[in-house]
């Protein structure tokens, strides 16, 4: 039996960086039906959802290739209307980012990739300090309170343009880092072969864990 699997990025699909990896994990007898907050958004449209001042900013990829830092408020509508669409035909979804979307309405299982993340480490850091690499600067402060009590320090390098990842790993290696986590599923298995090779420390790359658990699922 083909189990459909919803794949709801907050930008837009198709996700041609992401689904590639992820689709081995969730098995042959899987269907992937992929969808985007912005899909039917224009250009002009997308930048009226930029962030404003202190509001919580993520970022995806445009079809073009492209980025986009978004307003999770403004968002939210959007990603809402979206996954209400998906699960009409899906029989389980993943949200393909790691923020935090507590507040999305939903009548089938649905996976929050901060969540599978959050708990993921906290089985396995004991007395460690995470490493985490988030995609912009400004998402240092916004990102880790989802992390609790869990001691880390964190380092912005972004998944969407020519960034250096040995740099950033390395500082957070100094600092005191046991695990590292690339939070943003937008990090590729190059990114992750890349902080874990100029470190020697164990890494999470967030679309393989979410894939896996959404594989033990189908």
């Amino acid at each position: 039996m083909v189990q459909k699997i919803g794949l709801i990025t907050i930008g837009q699909s198709p996700r041609s960086d992401m689904t590639p990896e992820m689709a081995p994990l969730l098995g042959q007898a899987t269907t992937l039906i992929e969808a985007g907050a912005l899909d039917e958004l224009s250009e002009a449209e997308i930048a009226k959802l930029a962030p404003g001042k202190d509001e919580v900013t993520y970022v995806s990829r445009l079809r073009n290739g492209t980025s986009a830092k978004l307003s999770k408020p403004k968002l939210l509508p959007y990603l809402q209307q979206k996954l209400t669409e998906v699960e009409a035909v899906a029989s389980n979804s993943i949200i393909v980012c790691t923020g935090s979307f507590p507040t999305l309405n939903h009548t089938k299982p649905l996976l929050f990739p901060d969540q599978i993340l959050k708990h993921v480490v906290q089985s396995v850091i004991g007395s460690g300090k995470l490493g985490l690499i988030v995609p912009l600067e400004e998402q240092k402060a916004q990102l880790v309170d989802k992390w609790g009590d869990i001691p880390l320090v964190v380092a912005a390098a972004s998944p969407y343009e020519e960034t250096d990842f040995e740099g950033p790993a390395r500082e957070l290696k100094e600092k005191g880092t046991t695990l590292f986590v690339l939070d943003c599923m937008g990090y590729t298995e190059a990114h992750k072969r890349t902080v874990k090779t100029a470190t020697g420390i164990p890494t999470i790359l967030s679309r393989s864990v979410v894939a896996r658990i959404a594989s033990e699922l189908a």
